[in-house]
């Protein structure tokens, strides 16, 4: 018996009638989920699984399944529900699946049998149900392997990150006592099970504190494909459960700000709001602070099993991600690339085991005060050609505070000025996005402002290859798309000069 199943044992004993889990149509005490872990371990075992990837909307069933899976030291593959068919397939052979646990077993039937791969339905487990796969060639994985979640990275194809059952603990606990999480808490799960954070900060960080966990479907919080939110449904769903506590991505921030200056109300008892997955701006996080958001910017990535620092209540310093968890130690490359020591990283999927420093691809430094401050992206990095170093997720980030911009990416590699590829929020016209960016330089210094730029023909997102799964711009896919409207603006403007 590991750790967390033993404290999880210990948790339930003391709360056999507390609310560990609830959705939309099921309730769970902790006594309850004991049984349903044991249950569903029992039945795997029984089955022979050995690696089973999880496709399903937020519910009870997930985190059952999650935990069975861990503590039965079955290797588990989360996968978005907004994964496209390419990417699913991907994920199935490439990490070897034997089972397919599904909320959707009709669609995922008719996308195997598509591609050729024999599958049939096997059974009912954790209220989900099993897809059972051809018994082909199984993957090596690295050692103590728990769970595999695939990251984006730069290409389209996701790669598979492996991570160690301590790793996750080590993680869970960091965040237990940085967010102060007691049995009171009501977590409120606004973002998929599927993503990392809402794996171990909304599932595994309550559930050892003895709290409540609400894991209403996405639609029902306002969530729509990867990227598609309906602020006021999400702003409903949070008064709704009375949640404490809560994850957001910074464009959902954005948009309880935007609720909140409307006239919203959010609930009395909600404390811990961490915002995370891309750069948020300070501008934002000093409004939300001033309206009365109790937000807290954090850092981390799949290969450190998600946070590495986290701003907290006692210690907090807009600007910065927080200090770095007890868990971690930080060091950094010649260039103020951000290595991570003891990350617990086992390796990627398919590759040799990792023994060394992550090294994050990220810039930052730590303050005189142990703040850690990401500055940009190694490889997004581009210099003018004046000779000037422009991180772009810096201008992006306030760019994004403007009210008529959704999503934007920059450009200037060599170039004498920058442009930006804006999608437009809708309801904004041209001259107000216009208007929002001449406002957004004067912040800025002159080599990091924008001079032109054009609306995008459709939103990035994952399915068109131009987001990452946590949200950030691939701004090689971005720049490929309209490669020939940023050239034709350089030449248009260049002829302007002369």
């Amino acid at each position: 018996m590991n750790y967390f199943q033993e404290a999880l044992l210990t948790v339930a004993e003391n709360n056999l009638q507390r609310t560990a889990l609830q959705d939309n149509h099921i309730t769970l005490s902790y006594g309850r989920l004991i049984s349903a872990i044991a249950d569903t371990i029992e039945r795997m075992q029984m089955l022979g699984l050995r690696t089973i990837g999880l496709l399903a909307d937020n519910s009870v069933a997930w985190p059952v399944a999650d935990l069975s899976a861990l503590f039965a030291d079955i290797a588990l593959v989360p996968l978005p529900i907004f994964f496209s068919p390419q990417q699913i397939l991907h994920v199935i052979t490439n990490a070897g699946l034997d089972g397919l646990l599904t909320d959707r077993p009709q669609q995922m039937m008719e996308l195997l049998s598509g591609a050729g791969i024999r599958c049939r339905l096997a059974t009912e487990l954790a209220g989900l149900q099993l897809i059972q796969l051809p018994d082909h060639e199984k993957k090596e994985l690295p050692c103590g392997t728990a769970k595999i979640t695939y990251t984006s990275g730069t290409t389209g194809e996701p790669k598979g990150v492996c991570l160690g059952r301590a790793q996750i603990e080590a993680v869970a606990l960091s965040l237990k006592e940085a967010s102060a999480a007691d049995a009171e808490d009501c977590h409120l799960c606004l973002t998929p099970l599927a993503t990392l954070l809402e794996n171990i900060g909304g599932i595994y960080v309550p559930l050892l504190s003895g709290a409540c966990v609400s894991l209403p479907p996405l639609r029902h919080v306002g969530l729509r494909g990867a990227s598609g939110l309906d602020v006021v449904q999400m702003a409903k769903a949070i008064n709704e459960f009375d949640a404490t506590s809560a994850i957001l991505a910074p464009q959902m921030l954005h948009a309880m700000v935007t609720i909140i200056k409307q006239g919203g109300r959010l609930p009395s008892r909600l404390r811990f709001i961490a915002v995370g997955g891309a750069p948020v701006s300070p501008k934002l996080l000093r409004e939300a602070r001033s309206l009365g958001i109790p937000v807290y910017e954090g850092y981390g990535m799949s290969e450190c099993a998600s946070v590495v620092a986290l701003n907290t209540p006692t210690a907090n310093q807009p600007g910065s991600v927080g200090r770095p968890l007890p868990h971690v130690e930080l060091s950094f490359a010649k260039d103020g690339e951000i290595l991570v020591n003891k990350s617990g990283f086992l390796g990627y999927l398919g590759q040799e085991a990792w023994h060394r420093p992550f090294p994050t691809g990220d810039l930052g430094y730590l303050d005189e005060h142990g703040f850690l401050h990401i500055t940009g992206r190694k490889k997004s990095m581009f210099i003018t050609s004046f000779g000037r170093n422009v991180a772009p997720e810096w201008v992006e980030r306030e760019l994004s505070l403007i009210p008529s911009i959704s999503q934007v990416a920059v450009f200037g590699e060599a170039r004498p000025f920058n442009v930006a590829v804006v999608v437009p929020r809708q309801g904004f016209s041209p001259e107000e996005i216009e208007a929002g960016i001449r406002q957004a330089n004067h912040s800025l210094p002159d080599y990091a402002r924008i001079t032109p730029w054009f609306a995008a023909s459709e939103p990035f997102v994952p399915e068109n290859g131009q987001l990452t799964f946590n949200g950030r711009p691939k701004r090689k896919a971005i720049e490929a798309a309209y490669s020939n409207k940023i050239e034709n603006l350089y030449k248009e403007e260049m002829h302007a000069v002369f």
